[in-house]
């Protein structure tokens, strides 16, 4: 099996993105911090463009400019708003640095707050700014000066029930302090380093903090040996001290050095929103925001994420459904691929390689009748299919019949057998092999 880790073919809906994960597909994106604003998720990432070389060393590198904001309601379908803030346009920044690393935002008094990092214009560390608008997607007043009293990176804004903000932030070890009402500097006196009681070794960055049933959460990515899980600590104070718990994710499997993260509630669901260099496995500068459910225990611990492609949100069968997006890939016999290793941004498929080779995508919405099943499909010799609910597999939706075929190609077959509500689908090869890139009921 090759590039589990990948994801799925592009599809563009009237300017918005229906995504499983990534699922932002035209562009790379990382460290995404979401929040939600006004009913709907708003997702503050980073923007990681190609071509980035290190000044020291001249090798491949992070190249990082501007950054855009996304908004969605159902965590698929997701709209770009475009650039908020770029690097030319900080009044104190470094026009050329190329380091406009992990943001967030925050509302206050009806007021957006974009705190973001970037390099200085004397070459000397990091600052981190203050952008302000009046509503989220823009647009944003960049302040001619930084946050007073602070250098670093990755800056997270915790908000508490008594309306007090704390600017949490990394570099020199996590740290956090109050900041003053109109978000201009830190309070000095209130500054704090918080793993100093952590476990020892390793680099923490990208701190993310929240509180959840009076609990406070201080969240990192932390490389305790080859590349970055994400760890969390939990408080019932907003400055700590904080006690270690434990992972939220494991190292990544593909080798991915970073990782970084947020977690929001929306709907009455807890999700972390992270990143993986799906689009792009040979270099891992250049990353996609991914999200997962995340679910806690009854004391308020965390409980551990395992990464998926099939991600969240429930896909209408009327929509162009992703299958190498998957829920699950039975491994008899089967791969995922780039449709184009020349233009990436055109997804995936998914190989039934024997017969008996089956993948399984759930969460199908069925609510509209269906008649027929479009498929978009290749067969070197020819295949027969068959589209089962993988619930049980007791109802046969289609059995479909791909001529042979080198390139891709769009087949029609009826439906003979009614679904009705949110059902799982198992697409299962009964004779010869087959690469699918994606399906849609009418």
């Amino acid at each position: 099996m090759k590039k589990l880790l990948t994801f799925a073919s592009l599809a563009l809906l009237a300017g918005t993105m229906m995504a499983q994960n990534p699922v932002i597909r035209d562009q790379f994106t990382a460290d995404p911090t979401a929040r939600v604003f006004n009913g709907k998720v708003y997702l503050f990432p980073s923007h990681d463009i190609p071509g980035g070389v290190q000044a020291r060393t001249g090798e491949p590198w992070f190249r990082m400019q501007d950054y855009h904001v996304f908004s969605s309601e159902d965590l698929m379908n997701w709209t770009d708003h475009g650039v908020i803030v770029s690097q030319e346009n900080v009044p104190w920044g470094n026009p050329n640095g190329d380091s406009m690393w992990a943001p967030d935002c925050v509302e206050k008094d009806g007021k957006y707050y974009f705190v973001f990092p970037n390099g200085t214009k004397t070459g000397r560390g990091f600052g981190i700014g203050i952008a302000v608008a009046d509503q989220p997607e823009g647009p944003y007043t960049v302040r001619e000066e930084p946050l007073a009293g602070v250098g670093g990176i990755d800056p997270c804004i915790l908000r508490d029930d008594n309306g007090k903000n704390y600017l949490i932030w990394s570099g020199m070890g996590l740290r956090g302090a109050m900041l003053n009402d109109d978000f201009t500097a830190i309070i000095p006196e209130t500054v704090t380093v918080f793993d100093r009681e952590f476990p020892r070794g390793g680099l923490r960055e990208g701190p993310f903090a929240f509180k959840r049933n009076g609990k406070y959460y201080l969240t990192f990515p932390w490389v305790q040996q080859k590349t970055e899980t994400l760890s969390y600590a939990m408080s019932d104070n907003p400055l700590g001290p904080y006690k270690f718990m434990g992972l939220i994710m494991e190292e990544s499997p593909t080798g991915c050095w970073t990782n970084h993260h947020s977690i929001v509630e929306y709907n009455g669901e807890w999700y972390l929103f992270y990143h993986h260099n799906d689009y792009s496995p040979e270099f891992d500068k250049n990353r996609s925001v991914r999200i997962d459910k995340i679910r806690f225990n009854a004391d308020g611990t965390i409980q551990q994420v395992t990464p998926t492609l099939r991600g969240v949100g429930v896909s209408p069968a009327c929509s162009r459904i992703q299958v190498d997006r998957y829920s699950q890939l039975y491994p008899y016999g089967t791969s995922i691929d780039f449709v184009n290793a020349d233009n990436r941004w055109e997804g995936w498929f998914v190989t039934l390689g024997k017969p008996l080779a089956s993948v399984r995508y759930n969460y199908v919405d069925f609510s509209s009748p269906v008649a027929s099943v479009t498929l978009r499909v290749r067969s070197a010799k020819g295949a027969e299919l068959e589209i089962n609910n993988s619930v049980d597999h007791a109802k046969v939706l289609a059995t479909v019949k791909i001529p042979s075929t080198s390139k891709w190609k769009e087949v029609t077959f009826p439906v003979t057998e009614a679904l009705n509500g949110v059902q799982d689908l198992t697409l299962k090869c009964l004779k010869g092999a087959v690469d699918i890139d994606w399906i849609e009921f009418k």
